[in-house]
């Protein structure tokens, strides 16, 4: 049954259930105007799922004013450690009370030249400081912004940077003795402690008495002294002095042609 044009939008379809067969004496796919209330609201649909991904993307960045200067990252980056004060300030944590400035960055009164390390830390992991910048400054920033896996990184390498500034290196320092034969026994029993007997020389006779010649020795001792402490370099004449009282040359001992004894 078909009802008449103009009065019923609906016909009955041969089951015995409406279809659109007519609406206002037009059949179904009309002009557009007979569904322009369905195309506004499709479109106002869409425009909304667009301004909500817009505002999405949006809110994901955050703006920092650290001492002037403005740094731009992603919130996930402030987000990689929940105890950090960067986390608690994107949260708008009460306790902080932190402004905002005119384009909407959070103020942070803090040196700018050592944020930097900090945030690239939270962007990929690795402690990067730039050679004008102290350790120490990071570590700093690293406690303020209570970021704790960087500041167990940064202590680390100050440790290695002290250790390596005060390690010692050890330099064998000679010393040349000149005795003669009956002195040599008694000179080397009574070295001081750290000093080792390397070689002896003979180096002929130099005086007579009768008819009797009087060898003399060239007797060759070594000691490890430090060569640097606190990475400065020390002095000769800093270092232990072999106590004797023969004649002792301090000459290195490749300007003498010696051999083992």
């Amino acid at each position: 049954m078909q009802v008449q044009e103009g009065e019923q939008k609906y016909g009955m379809a041969a089951n015995g259930k409406l279809n659109s067969t007519t609406l206002n004496g037009k059949a179904k796919g009309g002009s557009a105007t007979d569904c322009g209330d369905d195309v506004e609201m499709c479109t106002n649909e869409s425009s909304v799922h667009v301004n909500s991904d817009s505002k999405s993307r949006k809110s994901d960045w955050i703006r920092l004013n650290v001492g002037g200067t403005v740094f731009m990252t992603t919130r996930t980056t402030l987000c990689k450690d929940h105890k950090s004060f960067l986390y608690r300030l994107i949260q708008d944590d009460p306790d902080l009370n932190t402004d905002k400035d005119e384009n909407g960055a959070y103020l942070i009164d803090r040196d700018p030249s050592y944020f930097g390390p900090v945030l690239n830390y939270l962007r990929h992991g690795k402690l990067v400081i730039n050679k004008d910048l102290a350790e120490e400054g990071v570590l700093e920033e690293a406690e303020f912004y209570n970021i704790t896996n960087l500041i167990k990184l940064v202590k680390e390498r100050i440790r290695e940077r002290d250790a390596k500034q005060n390690q010692t290196y050890m330099k064998n320092v000679y010393r040349v003795l000149q005795c003669s034969e009956e002195e040599l026994t008694q000179m080397v029993s009574t070295m001081s402690d750290g000093w080792k007997f390397e070689q002896l020389i003979n180096i002929g006779s130099q005086y007579n008495y009768g008819t009797e010649d009087h060898a003399e020795f060239l007797c060759v001792v070594s000691k490890e002294c430090p060569n640097n402490l606190n990475g400065q370099e020390i002095e000769p004449t800093d270092r232990a002095k072999f106590e004797q009282g023969e004649r002792m040359y301090s000459i290195h001992i490749t300007q003498i042609p010696v051999t083992h004894i």
